[in-house]
């Protein structure tokens, strides 16, 4: 037996909450990924970590509306998850383009090299399988979590219009 939906006003409140705590945290993780890059003179890392905090006030802005009865609130909303994926896959076409195997060098131990010579497989041909590997997972977790993210939001633009109609049909009859 399925659950009863939720009443509008309880998922704008879901909703509001969620976006709030999923954009603060963007923001911070990012401006402190942003901040170490620019500290050791990263710059792409530091302006991927610039944008990314972009989007958690774009997350933010669109909370804000909603908080005000601005039902445009939710196209920010999809348009900060969207926004966002667009960033991660750009950075991940960057870093494919651009591999530094001295850093992934550094965490292979000698005897995963012995592995990797005995296995007759050049070690940088296989760093290079590694870093390509890692940056196509990062890049399909992050369409699958932002796409989520962005389809989460856009279920719920019914229900949280709904909210917000019913909250202005109450301040109209209080007056």
């Amino acid at each position: 037996m399925r659950a009863p939906p939720l009443l509008p006003e309880e998922t704008l409140y879901r909703v509001i909450r969620f976006a709030r705590f999923n954009g603060i945290s963007e923001l911070v993780v990012a401006g402190v990924f942003g901040l170490i890059c620019a500290a050791s003179k990263d710059v792409p890392g530091a302006a991927i970590g610039v944008l990314v905090a972009g989007a958690g006030a774009l997350e933010l802005h669109g909370v804000g509306l909603l908080r005000f009865g601005d039902k445009r609130g939710v196209s920010w909303l999809i348009g900060s998850q969207l926004y966002l994926l667009v960033i991660v896959l750009a950075y991940v076409g960057y870093r494919s383009q651009h591999l530094d195997l001295e850093s992934v060098r550094m965490v292979i131990s000698s005897d995963q090299r012995e592995t990797i010579a005995a296995a007759g497989i050049d070690e940088n041909q296989f760093l290079r399988i590694i870093a390509n590997v890692s940056n196509a997972v990062f890049g399909v977790i992050a369409f699958f979590y932002q796409g989520g993210m962005a389809l989460y939001y856009h279920r719920r633009r019914a229900p949280i219009e709904a909210a917000l109609e019913l909250d202005h049909v109450d301040e109209a009859d209080d007056a």
